[in-house]
């Protein structure tokens, strides 16, 4: 039995030095090659070496490769004693086709971060039920989300995230204040989740973050997934990321909060909306598995480092 979010610490990763190595890969949909130049020419400029999976441009309908070779690469770079973060090219689809080939051993007995949000959240997730070993949920597309990427790999301080007041999600707020490991990302990975392998939420704050793919009824039904098979029971909070795409959508008289509003208040836990995390231009990176302290009244989310 997997034990609830708040009953053993997690394991941090040293933090990135220069001359460290890093490797690429593309555990989901494939990436062009200009990605992987930019990419690797953006983590060279920081006096890091990069190796890239040897399945990381490689083009199967729309996943980077056949599922046994973008798993083959995410153990290997997880098993290298040298490599010392795993970065992902991008999201998409397909990191859930291969979670039960992780190599949760080497993971566990060489901690080292994962970054990439999206469809990578079902690694997040994964990596977190088994290993207890924080990640990044975010990407290296844009000055913000570069920046913020940078400094949760290298830095050893806490960071403190404010509240964006012209956030959709801000109305949906809840207040309060709220201490727990931050967990979560995009919902549609976390209700995907639900009786396969979805981490114990007890004790946790809950970062979610989605972005309009069809209606409505995407976020009702995912959410009530959550409600509905009792994952959410035992949250101390919940933090409300981007939801690109429902600005200035309703359907038959509402909107994004009131869908969240009457899903999310009736739980009786503070929620704090605003924050720059998920879907969208240059998000902000966020650590996933780390303590984090939510104040509605300051607005802000504040999360211990997950490097050390």
């Amino acid at each position: 039995m997997m034990t609830a979010s708040h009953e053993h610490p997690a394991f941090c990763w040293p933090r990135l030095q220069v001359g460290d190595h890093v490797a690429l890969v593309s555990p989901a949909s494939f990436p062009d090659a200009t990605t992987i130049a930019d990419l690797t020419r953006l983590l060279s400029s920081w006096g890091l070496t990069v190796k890239l999976g040897r399945h990381v441009l490689d083009q199967r309908g729309y996943l980077a490769g056949h599922d046994a070779d973008r798993l083959a690469d995410l153990n290997a770079a997880f098993a290298d004693p040298d490599i010392r973060a795993v970065i992902t090219t991008r999201g998409g689809a397909g990191a859930y086709r291969i979670l039960d080939g992780l190599d949760f051993d080497a993971i566990r007995a060489d901690p080292k971060p994962l970054v990439g949000f999206s469809d990578i959240t079902y690694l997040h997730m994964a990596i977190w039920r088994q290993c207890r070993v924080p990640g990044i949920h975010g990407c290296l597309v844009g000055p913000n989300a570069t920046a913020t990427v940078r400094r949760l790999l290298t830095s050893t301080e806490s960071a403190t995230h404010h509240r964006n007041p012209l956030m959709l999600s801000v109305a949906a707020e809840v207040s309060g204040h709220a201490r727990g490991y931050l967990l979560g990302g995009w919902l549609s990975a976390l209700a995907g989740m639900v009786g396969a392998g979805l981490p114990d939420l007890t004790g946790a704050i809950l970062l979610i973050e989605a972005e309009r793919t069809i209606g409505l009824g995407q976020i009702d039904r995912q959410l009530t997934q959550l409600i509905r098979s009792r994952a959410l029971d035992g949250l101390r909070g919940i933090v409300l990321g981007r939801f690109p795409g429902f600005e200035d959508y309703t359907d038959r008289g509402w909107n994004l909060i009131d869908v969240l509003r009457d899903r999310l208040i009736p739980l009786g836990i503070p929620i704090l909306g605003g924050l720059e995390f998920g879907h969208g231009p240059d998000p902000h990176a966020v650590p996933l598995g780390t303590m984090a302290e939510l104040d509605t009244e300051s607005g802000t989310l504040t999360l211990r480092p997950p490097a050390q």
